[in-house]
């Protein structure tokens, strides 16, 4: 059976009636995931708000205003917090291409097309415009601000789970409060994720780090352009497998180290497998291509047959339909 996502394209510089009306649509399947595992299983808003001030304190004033705009309820706010969430599971490969004068961070995001939010929103909700994929409300599943920083997540590929928040929300933060690759880096050693990670950065100047964190060991932060669901070794050797994770790799990092390897023949290559994929039924099938020049200030979304080409100045509203099959992809 073909699923379909509806992705939009909204622009609102303060959080407000566009940001309330998606939250509004998708909280009740929000609610639902968030108590998949039972409401006891979750922290007390306490606990959600505590953790923000001690590791987020910057998030703060955002944090509430969009809790308000929420309806104030305690389980949306404990929600937003993104502390101690529900595990979740996504597939994904990036790679970082840094030559003289551009840098481009690229990405596959594999996942269930009918869990993927399909918002990209374009805020400057703290003195940084930002354009991002969304994910839980506000949280960043890949962005880029306009200091000319660009990040994204791939899952780890570890079954840990443990104390601390849920990726997209320190992507969030990343790109509201830094502006270059060491600052972000700091972050990602500092702030504890509640699951394993592979977060790849990118700035303007050329520089760029994968960071591999995870709840029970301190961030391994290096020099790495190319990230897939592994980290150092595998231990997950069903998802290695399916994901097709090392074979994934292989194919990046033998591109990015080829010294003819161009902007073009890198984003091109996340077109086709191994690094796009079509295993819907398992959710690991590909439900987007995002590519980010952070020094031209311009971000790409990409679906066979049909792309979205974004900037901070020219950032229209559009709707677009997708339709995911077994082995086909369909613009709407």
């Amino acid at each position: 059976m073909d699923k379909t996502l509806v992705f939009r394209t909204v622009h609102e510089e303060a959080p407000g009636p566009k940001w309330q009306s998606l939250f509004d649509y998708h909280w009740p399947a929000y609610e639902r995931w968030y108590l998949s595992e039972g409401e006891r299983e979750r922290p007390g808003y306490l606990a959600c708000y505590n953790a923000l001030r001690r590791h987020m304190p910057e998030l703060l004033d955002t944090y509430r205003t969009l809790c308000e705009l929420a309806g104030g309820g305690d389980l949306s706010s404990r929600l937003l917090s993104l502390y101690r969430p529900p595990a979740y599971i996504t597939g994904c490969s990036q790679a970082v291409l840094a030559r003289p004068g551009a840098t481009v961070l690229a990405r596959n995001y594999d996942y269930p097309p009918e869990l993927c939010e399909g918002s990209i929103l374009h805020t400057c909700w703290n003195g940084r415009r930002v354009i991002a994929m969304s994910d839980c409300l506000w949280g960043v599943l890949d962005g880029m601000n306009d200091r000319g920083l660009a990040v994204s997540l791939a899952f780890g590929g570890r079954k840990v789970v443990g104390d601390g928040f849920g990726a997209p929300i320190i992507l969030r933060y990343i790109l509201e409060f830094c502006d270059s690759v060491p600052q972000a880096a700091e972050v990602l050693a500092r702030v504890p994720t509640h699951m394993a990670y592979n977060i790849t950065v990118a700035d303007s100047a050329g520089r760029y780090v994968t960071a591999m964190i995870a709840p029970d060991h301190r961030a391994s932060i290096r020099r790495v352009p190319v990230a897939t669901n592994h980290q150092k070794k595998i231990e997950w050797y069903a998802h290695a497998l399916a994901s097709e994770t090392l074979i994934r790799e292989r194919q990046l990092s033998i591109l990015v180290n080829d010294a003819a390897t161009t902007e073009e023949r890198l984003v091109s290559a996340f077109f086709s497998p191994p690094l796009f994929r079509h295993d819907y039924g398992r959710g690991l099938g590909t439900v987007y291509t995002a590519v980010y020049r952070p020094v031209a200030g311009r971000a790409q979304f990409h679906w066979p047959g049909l792309h979205l080409d974004l900037t901070f100045d020219d950032f229209p509203e559009e709707r677009i339909t997708v339709r995911y099959g077994t082995r086909e992809f369909y613009p709407g």
